[in-house]
């Protein structure tokens, strides 16, 4: 049985107004994909009325809390000490928000519990993952 962190963090919506809205989201990660973090925004937070989840590096995250991390889809960043800037990137625009950056060590630090950085290789069955793969061919 694979055991999965699961932690709500209050995030805040940059945007072109004044106010910064608060947003609920959920930091995800599942070891049988032990190289991604997960965060999910619920329906009620998102313009198309849908769930949205973006998946990316936990190492992406991780970097993100000491200077400006990753090129693509999804980008982060230090602001201040107490806060982390998350950008996601999609063809219908950008998405800022801002974490706790000590909600995030948390949550990195209990995935790290649970899988510890650099030894992510481990989780996979490659023997397993080549049988199915085999087994599925014929």
């Amino acid at each position: 049985m694979s055991t999965v962190i699961e932690q709500p963090v209050e995030a805040r919506l940059v945007a072109a107004a004044p106010r910064m809205p608060q947003i609920p989201a959920t930091l995800h990660y599942d070891p049988r994909d032990p190289f991604a973090v997960r965060m999910t925004f619920p329906a009620q937070a998102t313009l198309e009325g849908v769930e949205v989840c973006w998946t990316f590096a936990r190492d992406l995250l991780a970097a993100g809390l000491q200077g400006p991390a990753g090129d693509g889809d999804v980008r982060a960043r230090p602001y201040g000490y107490d806060r982390t800037v998350l950008e996601f990137h999609a063809p219908e625009g950008t998405a800022v928000i801002h974490v706790h950056s000590a909600e995030v060590r948390r949550f990195l630090e209990a995935t790290s519990a649970l899988v510890p950085q650099g030894l992510e290789h481990l989780q996979f069955d490659l023997d397993r993952d080549l049988a199915e793969l085999m087994g599925d061919a014929r």
